[in-house]
């Protein structure tokens, strides 16, 4: 993912329905009477890529407005926006698939943004699989504003922020071996599969645990996102057809908005836990000793 030129910290791109303009802090949008125009501005934490920490949209990408009036506390099933879907093209500019209108001039307003666009019809429980295979599906946002909006408010202003976690497994090699081994496969044990409240931003992790890839950043790093959940404690590391349990003495965290990064030593018979850090895209606590054993 790559920033546009003209995107700051608090870039705004704005979504309309007929002309909505590049992304810069400039941009006046230019109404007709009833239209909704949106900012949606990344938080603190941007889109996750594979490499790195740091990302915005890009051409492509995909948003979902959803808009309604009465209380802030449940969306209705007759929403006055329902998942209009706003794209960024190549031009820098938003685009909506359908109209975003007000449904009076005088009530309040609720409204709620997730990317990249999703279809829902349960705002408090709707399905989610864990695809560790695609980051750009799995690294769901989701942005709210719930304090009541009237049209003289206009535009809104919608700030996306993370729910899924983000795990890091990065191994360092004892000098038993002449060169570094051949890491074949990263897994951590846990649960793929949740629902996701989008009123709280959060997510209840459902099914059972099992092995999930990280996708290889190199020999030494591997990534993934993750369903934020309790009770992860057992990375398997597969080194040239042998496998190591590392399961730690407590919890893993993996907390949504937060990425958790494990340290690992390995050597022939043993992986030793040199540190588990949790933070905010910025430099974590750390958890130190630890120990690995082979499955066999």
């Amino acid at each position: 993912m790559h920033i546009l030129n003209k995107l700051r910290l608090f870039a705004v791109a704005a979504i309309g329905i007929a002309t909505l303009a590049a992304c810069n802090n400039d941009y006046e949008p230019a109404l007709t009477s009833g239209q909704i125009s949106v900012q949606a501005q990344i938080g603190s934490m941007t889109r996750v890529q594979t490499t790195g920490n740091i990302s915005t949209f890009e051409a492509g990408d995909t948003i979902s407005i959803y808009a309604w009036t009465g209380s802030s506390a449940a969306v209705p099933s007759n929403l006055v926006v329902d998942g209009a879907r706003n794209g960024l093209g190549t031009d820098g500019r938003w685009t909506s698939k359908s109209a975003m209108l007000w449904a009076d001039m005088s009530s309040n307003h609720y409204f709620l943004g997730i990317c990249p666009a999703r279809s829902v019809t349960d705002f408090q429980a709707d399905p989610f699989t864990l695809d560790p295979d695609d980051y750009q599906a799995t690294d769901l946002l989701v942005a709210t504003s719930l304090s009541g909006i009237k049209p003289t408010d206009n535009p809104v202003s919608l700030t996306f922020d993370h729910v899924m976690a983000k795990l890091v497994v990065n191994l360092s090699f004892r000098n038993q071996w002449a060169t570094a081994p051949t890491v074949s496969s990263v897994q951590v044990k846990a649960k793929s599969s949740a629902t996701v409240n989008y009123l709280s931003k959060s997510l209840q992790a459902q099914g059972t645990a099992a092995g999930i890839g990280l996708t290889k950043i190199d020999n030494a790093t591997w990534s993934g996102l993750q369903i934020p959940q309790e009770g992860v404690r057992e990375i398997t590391i597969d080194i040239e057809g042998k496998k190591y349990v590392f399961t730690h003495t407590q919890d893993i965290p993996l907390q949504g908005g937060r990425y958790t990064t494990v340290n690992l030593i390995v050597g022939r018979n043993t992986i030793d836990l040199k540190s588990v850090g949790i933070s905010n895209w910025q430099e974590g606590s750390t958890i130190d000793n630890g120990e690995a054993q082979t499955d066999d």
